[in-house]
């Protein structure tokens, strides 16, 4: 089981419920495949550094989760099937990564 982290943009014109729908389904997608997720966190709506499908924001959100490696190319061919996603970048966590999650997961704990 290896360490990972997924962040994705989902397009700006996707309303509430088909964002949580969305987010929802590739959750359970990843769980069905044996996935324990660590965390999982929504970073809103935020302007993009440069348009992506002439779209200038996207909703940004992060899956950190761990799984078996052979999981992580479906996950990724169905974001490319799926026309909500913009952008997703897929990284295996080493124990740096992981320690440094945790302290922010703590912190960002602290603010709220």
């Amino acid at each position: 089981m290896n360490h990972y982290e997924t962040v994705f943009i989902l397009n700006p014109v996707l309303s509430e419920t088909q964002i949580k729908e969305t987010v929802e389904k590739y959750e359970d997608f990843l769980v069905s495949r044996g996935a324990k997720m660590v965390a999982k966190e929504d970073w809103g709506l935020k302007k993009l550094a440069y348009p992506i499908q002439n779209k200038k924001s996207g909703f940004y959100h992060l899956f950190e989760y761990t799984v078996d490696g052979e999981v992580i190319n479906p996950l990724e061919v169905e974001f490319r099937r799926d026309e909500r996603f913009m952008r997703y970048l897929t990284v295996k966590l080493d124990k740096h990564a992981i320690s440094w999650a945790e302290r922010r997961r703590t912190k960002l704990k602290q603010k709220a």
